[in-house]
């Protein structure tokens, strides 16, 4: 996999947005757009930034529990099993 094919300047992406947009569905790899040699943004199929979106949601979850029981704000499985009955 050669990076470079990734990252394109923003005149590639207004005169040849068609042929992008068909690598980045077929490859599903996100292109990284550069403004001035400085990456500016990232451009990226719909499924994927779906997915992406719903991974970082269960990743902020696992966060607030391990927080929560790092502060002592938790209760033992048993204890919570028998409050589900």
């Amino acid at each position: 996999m050669d990076i470079s094919t990734d990252i394109k300047p923003v005149s590639y992406l207004k005169s040849k947005a068609t042929d992008l947009l068909k690598q980045i569905n077929e490859t599903r790899r996100p292109v990284i757009i550069t403004q001035n040699g400085k990456p500016r943004a990232v451009l990226q199929d719909a499924e994927s930034f779906e997915k992406m979106k719903k991974a970082i949601g269960i990743l902020k979850i696992l966060s607030l529990a391990e927080e929560e029981i790092k502060n002592g704000k938790s209760i033992p499985n048993n204890v919570a099993m028998e409050k589900i009955q």
